[in-house]
């Protein structure tokens, strides 16, 4: 613990913390935030960013607090805002309430806006402390950081294997693998993101809706297909629930596009790579542009091994089962060029759970893990 924070200051950043991790289905494209108002050594209010368009932590908690926040310390996960946005700057709301002390865990990743709301509070007179449990802040937020310094969301690559490391019969039967609790875990994942990215092959063989099957779930991911030439049929099952789906293509055919449109997809057509398939990094910054931050990918070994090859993917999240499909089943990952054991591709294992009879492990490129500890 920092000499400039005491035993209250982090317990306090800890409530906002865990507050801000509510919002982790919801504020898509905005960051996961909590506040907490402390005053005279006890809490006092607290609130957390539900959805885009809806009052910030802040508010929140200076609505409930009212005359208590006068002379309070204010405990935010993220640099309070300065600029106008869907919602007025947080810092003018926290000025206006009188907060005397501000403490934040991370400064706002966003060049074109960070340390604004830092410099107008001190600018106001108001005491700012940041780095408060800055790391556990970093966790709650990791494709909005990604999509703000790289240009890109983070991308999550699900895959279901055996332990012989296939993930589909010869025939392409696939259902089901791992099992129910595993399946369930998926659903968990999927809320989680802003997009649920997989390709047209995947859509030809198994049908897949790509939805968030939860109660209550309070936002469904767009769905994301590449499809270089418009093979989605119009009555493919994930064309089929109200929410939306995005085809990207790298041949535009009038009569598909607008039989797909009017299926109730949107098309777009980007940068072919050397292959002709939709260029990966272009994709990307695509998806950048339409702010998502974090993206899960279920899909079959080419398109996985492609973002393997292409080093896009920051997460693994592999699924084993305690089964053996044989060596005629389909390979977890497609990764052509890979002749000597010197060309692997290396990861770091940053947790193994037991998932109901499956295991899940975790992973990110170790050389990602190498520049994090440098």
């Amino acid at each position: 613990m920092s000499d400039r924070f005491d035993t209250f200051d982090n317990e306090c950043m800890v409530q906002a913390i865990r507050l801000a991790v509510r919002g982790v289905m919801s504020t898509h494209p905005n960051p996961r935030v909590g506040c907490v108002l402390a005053k005279d050594g006890a809490q006092v209010a607290e609130g957390w960013h539900e959805k885009a368009g809806g009052p910030h932590a802040e508010i929140v908690a200076l609505e409930e607090a009212r005359d208590a926040a006068r002379g309070a310390t204010a405990y935010v996960t993220l640099e309070p805002c300065a600029h106008q946005g869907r919602t007025g700057p947080c810092t003018k709301a926290l000025l206006d309430a009188g907060v005397a002390r501000v403490v934040i865990a991370m400064q706002d990743p966003n060049p074109k806006v960070a340390g604004k709301g830092i410099d107008a509070l001190r600018g106001a007179g108001v005491e700012v402390e940041v780095g408060l449990m800055e790391a556990e802040a970093r966790k709650l937020n990791p494709g909005f950081i990604k999509r703000m310094t790289e240009g890109r969301p983070l991308t999550r690559l699900k895959i279901a294997a055996s332990l012989d490391g296939r993930t589909a019969m010869a025939s392409g039967e696939s259902k089901w693998i791992t099992g129910e609790v595993a399946r369930a875990d998926v659903q968990h994942w999927r809320s989680a993101a802003s997009g649920i990215l997989t390709g047209v092959e995947t859509v030809l063989a198994d049908n897949p809706r790509l939805n968030v099957r939860l109660d209550d779930v309070p936002r469904q991911p767009e769905r994301l297909i590449l499809d270089s030439t418009l093979r989605t049929p119009v009555d493919a099952e994930v064309l089929a629930l109200d929410t939306k789906v995005r085809i990207f293509a790298v041949e535009d055919d009038a009569q598909k596009r607008s039989a797909l449109e009017a299926a109730g997809a949107e098309v777009e057509i980007l940068k072919a790579d050397a292959n002709g398939r939709v260029d990966l990094p272009t994709l990307m910054s695509r998806l950048a542009e339409l702010e998502h931050n974090e993206l899960w990918v279920e899909a079959g070994a080419t398109l996985g091994g492609a973002l393997l090859t292409a080093d896009l993917v920051d997460e693994v999240v592999l699924y084993q089962a305690p089964v053996f499909l044989g060596d005629a089943a389909k390979p977890l990952a497609v990764l052509p060029g890979l002749d000597a054991l010197a060309d692997r591709l290396r990861f770091a294992v940053d947790d193994v759970s037991q998932v109901g009879g499956d295991l899940r492990m975790m992973m990110r490129p170790a050389s990602r893990v190498m520049q994090e500890k440098e």
